[in-house]
């Protein structure tokens, strides 16, 4: 004799929810509420509707679930592929960050889509959001794309930025006060008596030119200091390490570097060693970042700190307040500088 939990179900042959709910005894709504994990069913009850489905093979079509309810359930998040030679991302900074969202999207039963393709303009992410691939979108750097990310903010796309913050933006960003870390830098090279300064960066970035803007503040409390400024083409270590290479082939001859990353810092290190140069002897050095093989490099990195064990979260954070309807406001994480050997 069959068991009734194993006789024909639906005339295609496939297990229904109205079948699952004559099963189970209970009402379809039941179990709806059931495969949406609500908190209003019971644990027997859950369980029971869980062990028929289950042992009919019935698995939930997310898709079709996801045009059935107001949200996605998925964020997209950017990179700022732009910024690197031929698109390669190396600096384990932005890998910090991006477990951090990781992480803090898990907690909050969020699916993650990283860099969908195509996303290039306003109208692009617009259409994007409109067709509900995604409720809203972390922007990891906000690179040359200010202008962009303005307009998006005016068309009320939910997103949250890690970059510079900007009162007058229109849109929520979270970063460190970079302003603050390129004074820092400056209060240090003044502290070990250097007086000709090099930034080495690109300062169409809103972060990298706040943080010159501090070094050109601090700079300008000695008039025998100078400030020369080396552009890069690319953030990828070999393209940095190129440009620092040839500058100093030119005769240059800075006695303290402020480098837009610890990666950044790193490549330039080995230019001067090439030269002869060495840090902290011939020159003071301080990167940005923080991150974890700074403290191991050789010389250990003097680097201006972002917090980065909490920024995942914060941008996870805020959001979610967006797409509640809510207004997030911009946030500056502590900002301080780690005095190591260089």
């Amino acid at each position: 004799m069959s068991d009734e939990r194993t006789e024909t179900v639906g005339r295609s042959g496939r297990l229904t929810m109205r079948d699952i709910a004559r099963l189970a005894n209970v009402s379809m709504p039941t179990v709806s509420r059931v495969l949406n994990d609500s908190p209003l069913v019971t644990v027997e009850t859950r369980t029971r509707v869980l062990e028929v489905a289950q042992a009919h093979g019935y698995a939930v079509n997310r898709n079709a679930k996801k045009l059935r309810q107001a949200r996605t359930g998925t964020v997209a998040v950017m990179l700022d592929f732009a910024s690197h030679r031929h698109g390669a991302i190396g600096d384990p900074f932005i890998f910090e960050l991006l477990a951090g969202v990781s992480e803090a999207l898990s907690i909050r039963n969020q699916e993650l889509l990283l860099s969908p393709p195509g996303l290039d303009d306003t109208r692009a992410f617009e259409d994007f959001h409109r067709a509900r691939g995604a409720d809203g979108f972390i922007i990891l750097g906000q690179g040359t794309r200010d202008a962009m990310l303005r307009s998006l903010a005016r068309r009320g796309i939910p997103m949250v930025v890690w970059g510079a913050v900007s009162k007058d933006a229109g849109y929520c960003a979270v970063g460190s006060d970079n302003l603050l870390g390129g004074r820092l830098a400056g209060e240090y090279f003044r502290m070990r008596g250097r007086r000709r300064w090099l930034f080495l960066g690109d300062i169409r970035h809103a972060e990298l030119r706040l943080r010159y803007e501090g070094l050109c503040q601090e700079a300008a409390e000695d008039k025998e200091v100078t400030v020369e400024y080396l552009p890069i083409a690319s953030m990828a270590f070999n393209a940095t390490g190129q440009t620092v290479s040839a500058y100093l082939a030119g005769g240059a001859q800075p006695d303290a570097l402020f480098a837009f990353s610890d990666t950044a810092a790193m490549a330039a290190i080995g230019a001067f060693r090439e030269r002869g140069l060495i840090a902290p002897d011939d020159y003071s050095l301080v990167g940005y970042n923080n991150i974890p093989p700074a403290a191991n490099f050789s010389p250990a990195l003097t680097t201006i700190d972002q917090k980065t064990d909490v920024a995942g979260a914060l941008l996870v954070e805020k959001l979610m307040q967006h797409i509640d309807g809510g207004r997030a406001r911009s946030i500056l994480l502590p900002t301080q500088m780690v005095v190591r050997e260089t």
